[in-house]
């Protein structure tokens, strides 16, 4: 199998960063981390989750939803639609304000 090199520009205290962190966990170099991972990504062993940072809601939109909770417990502004023409029919005569 031949080899290739795989270049990829990074902050300089990025890559002393990882470096030491690599070694601390039990790698050789930052090289056979990145290889290590790699390996594990192309056999579908490894995954990637990006969260969005969670949102903090302001004290009024709290207090919106919680209303709109209880509303939906008590059956009050919910419309049951018997097909698509039922559901469009509410949509139009019931706009969300």
């Amino acid at each position: 199998m031949g080899r290739v090199v795989l270049q990829i520009p990074l902050n300089a205290e990025l890559r002393k960063a990882a470096e030491v962190e690599a070694k601390a966990q039990g790698f050789s170099s930052l090289q056979e981390a990145v290889r290590v991972f790699l390996k594990k990504l192309s056999d579908r062993t490894i995954g990637l989750r990006f969260e969005a940072p969670t949102i903090q809601l302001s004290q009024k939109a709290i207090k919106r939803y919680n209303r709109i909770d209880e509303d939906i417990k008590m059956g009050k502004n919910v419309y049951e639609a018997r097909d698509v023409k039922d559901l469009m029919k509410q949509l139009r005569e019931n706009p969300i304000s």
